[in-house]
């Protein structure tokens, strides 16, 4: 058990082919995640920024891969393809997990041409032994995979929601379910990694961009225990802390995987999460890796030895 593991954390890809976009696939809140890829977001959000990150992934080699969602931009059947092939670059379904983005369910899709192209990122553990896959959001969430000392566990805040908000919510019945995966991982003192698109901790983002239900999904939490939460959503990195029962959680962000970058703070960045058992509970210390245009390449940006909850005697 006191062994390091490694987890990369890389989120809001916003992959994107819309040249060949029909007019009919617009005809919904699209239009506007459309107008808005066209005035900015193709500048900023650039393939070969995330072909630097795949290529810098060889080199740093995680453990595992975990990818907190809007892998594509406005949900089309296409940019689920595309963001399979990038999936398959980035390692097997073991060695990578996936959790969706409100961008990933822009609208209503059908499940069988856009998330199932994805199931095998997405399953728990018991689901690729054998176990019936799931078909929608409440059926697939929470996943849970076991992996050495780390316990990661993906909830799905995706919500289609209306127009200029990109809000999400995790509901009831995946939260009845979190609170089991918790106390069961936590009974065998693993490292309890939560993946979440939205930002669980209030005012990390604006009001329309929120997680209707933090304050539900904080309370799990606080009952049962966490070590650590990551997000996406912001587009920054970011450091919050939730404060539990059991202790301090910290709860990072990461900017988007492809973001040329606007400002610096909003660079494409990934990170890197080493932990380790010990005596007194875990060790942890975060890498920041941040793509440098100049280099067009990503490099190390800082490293911080990062405070944990001790597990409740």
């Amino acid at each position: 058990m006191n062994k390091t593991f490694t987890l990369a954390h890389l989120s809001d890809l916003h992959l994107s082919s819309l040249n060949d976009v029909k007019v009919r696939e617009l005809l919904n809140k699209r239009i506007y995640g459309y107008l808005k890829w066209q005035l900015k977001r193709g500048a900023e959000h650039r393939r070969e920024v995330l072909d630097a990150l795949l290529l810098n992934l060889q080199y740093t080699t995680p453990d595992h891969i975990a990818v907190t969602g809007d892998l594509t931009h406005l949900g089309l059947p296409r940019e689920f393809r595309e963001a399979r092939n990038v999936l398959q670059s980035l390692g097997s379904p073991s060695r990578v997990t996936v959790i969706p983005g409100n961008h990933d369910t822009y609208v209503s899709t059908d499940w069988s041409s856009t998330f199932a192209l994805w199931t095998d990122y997405m399953l728990s553990d018991e689901a690729h032994l054998g176990a019936k896959a799931g078909t929608n959001v409440n059926t697939t969430f929470p996943s849970l995979r076991v992996r050495g000392i780390a316990a990661l566990i993906g909830v799905s805040t995706a919500r289609p929601s209306a127009p200029l908000l990109a809000v999400g919510s995790v509901g009831q019945i995946q939260l009845q379910k979190l609170e089991k995966i918790l106390v069961e991982t936590g009974k065998q003192r693993l490292f309890r990694v939560v993946l979440i698109h939205h930002p669980p901790v209030d005012g990390t983002v604006s009001w329309r961009k929120r997680l209707t239900d933090a304050s539900a999904f904080r309370s799990v939490l606080d009952q049962h225990g966490v070590e650590l939460i990551l997000h996406g959503h912001a587009h920054r990195s970011s450091l919050k802390h939730l404060e539990t029962t059991a202790g301090t959680v910290p709860a990072f962000g990461v900017p988007s995987a492809s973001a040329l970058g606007r400002t610096s703070s909003r660079r494409a960045r990934y990170h890197l999460y080493r932990f380790k058992a010990n005596p007194r509970g875990w060790e942890m210390v975060v890498t920041v890796m941040c793509y440098s245009p100049a280099q067009q390449r990503f490099t190390e940006e800082t490293e911080k030895d990062v405070l944990l909850p001790r597990p409740v005697a």
